[in-house]
């Protein structure tokens, strides 16, 4: 993977989602086929020979990324949605954010105890979000669990928010 091509197609966005955060947009990126390629072939080679079963998404940029993963290692995709979007049977973890609170869902039946599974989303900021999905997936008793994003932004924090015993990969950082 070329990162410099990659970090070239991410459109940064200021005083976005609110003044003083300059925002990275991954879509620009995404809509690059070269970039594009890019990104799934450096995510599938963080984890080809893992024995990854299963992916999860966090909604909704995390679909992007996780769908592309998913498919290069073989493995099923399992969306992690708000409230209510999924319709079947959920289990759900709430989480503090900067300014409330917030809860993510996913399919009682979508994980087990064989399953081998990367957790992604695209960027890990303050990680809030990652460790809410990280604590519903391991209450699902996984084999393994991994934790992926296609950006880091390095000064807020979030990496060492996250569980010391788990293996946490970024493309790149910021």
């Amino acid at each position: 993977m070329n990162i410099d091509y990659v970090k070239g197609r991410v459109r940064d966005v200021v005083d976005f989602p609110q003044k003083g955060v300059v925002f990275r947009d991954l879509t620009t990126a995404f809509k690059d086929p070269v970039a594009l390629r890019m990104i799934g072939d450096g995510l599938a080679e963080l984890y080809k020979d893992k024995g990854v079963t299963k992916v999860v998404g966090i909604e909704s940029r995390g679909f992007i990324g996780g769908s592309i993963l998913a498919d290069r290692l073989g493995a099923g995709f399992v969306p992690v949605r708000k409230p209510g979007k999924l319709p079947a049977d959920t289990i759900r973890e709430s989480y503090s954010k900067e300014y409330g609170t917030d809860t993510i869902e996913v399919h009682r039946d979508a994980i087990d105890e064989n399953d081998i599974v990367v957790i992604h989303d695209d960027v890990l900021a303050t990680g809030g979000t990652m460790l809410a999905a990280y604590r519903l997936i391991k209450s699902m008793n996984p084999k393994k669990v991994y934790i992926n994003f296609i950006i880091d932004l390095t000064m807020l924090g979030g990496r060492e928010k996250m569980p010391a015993d788990v293996e946490v990969t970024a493309l790149i950082e910021y």
